[in-house]
């Protein structure tokens, strides 16, 4: 199996919303962009599947010196082989990969946020750093493009947060910060022992509301001579935006449900907003 043909393997089998952007993209940056994906599924799997902490941390650390030997021109790993045609042509820096392992990490020593100054934080690492080498390997003209990229990472990171709130209690996360439960009188342990009370809706009502403020931000800033280069993108957020109305719709069920769209919709959302952008 080559490279190129692991990480088409590794995007697919995700079933995730990144990768009908993809299809659409030119063979040459669908290829450098399913390799950036397989990348972050690969270091987010060592959280997911790694029951001891102590463990986890030597595979990142691993990855870290992995990313070292890509920039060295040695990489080892199928992901960092596929990256490495790429890594100059698209601006793909060793700084963001860091920075997206760092968020990994932060997920391994906190299942607590305090407040959103620190949840942005983390959304950054996760989610905003990915938004920026992804623009690159889009491609833009305008570097106000890359304040959209970052704020539209942090947009699909909060819709994730908001959909996946049982889900991750069950891992005794919570991802909604502190202070906003207390704003909202949800106590921690109503979200894991998934209590549904007026509270809790209210406070999600809150969330979609920060989460929908990142997406017009999002699109504010991107300038109109990038709107066409940076489709694949737009898509991704056509998929995400309509999650979160239908999490809306639903009522905000997610203590005990996760909401995804089927593949025929999401498929179809892709084609309009690529043959409209």
């Amino acid at each position: 199996m080559s490279p190129d043909e692991y990480c088409q393997q590794k995007a697919a089998a995700s079933g995730s919303s990144f990768y009908y952007s993809f299809l659409f993209l030119p063979p040459e940056r669908r290829r450098a962009i399913t390799a950036l994906y397989a990348f972050c599924r690969e270091v987010d799997d060592v959280v997911d599947d790694c029951t001891d902490a102590q463990v986890a941390h030597v595979k990142l650390a691993w990855w870290r010196a992995e990313i070292a030997g890509l920039y060295a021109g040695n990489p080892r790993h199928p992901v960092t082989n596929a990256l490495q045609p790429f890594i100059e042509k698209f601006q793909i820096t060793a700084e963001h990969l860091y920075e997206i392992v760092a968020g990994m990490e932060m997920d391994l020593t906190q299942t607590r946020y305090l407040d959103f100054t620190n949840l942005e934080r983390y959304c950054y690492h996760v989610a905003g750093a990915v938004g920026l080498l992804a623009s690159g390997i889009f491609g833009y003209k305008n570097p106000r493009t890359l304040d959209y990229a970052k704020d539209l990472g942090t947009a699909f990171q909060l819709t994730n947060i908001i959909r996946d709130v049982g889900e991750d209690a069950r891992k005794n996360r919570i991802y909604l910060p502190m202070d906003e439960l207390k704003k909202f009188e949800v106590p921690a342990a109503d979200i894991l022992q998934a209590r549904y009370s007026d509270g809790f809706t209210e406070l999600m009502k809150f969330q979609s509301a920060r989460a929908s403020d990142y997406f017009r931000k999002a699109f504010d800033a991107l300038p109109s001579e990038d709107r066409r280069t940076q489709r694949a993108g737009l898509i991704m957020a056509a998929i995400y935006h309509a999650t979160l109305a239908e999490i809306e719709r639903e009522g905000f069920q997610v203590l005990t449900q996760r909401t995804s769209l089927t593949p025929l919709r999401k498929f179809w959302l892709a084609w309009k907003t690529w043959v409209s952008t």
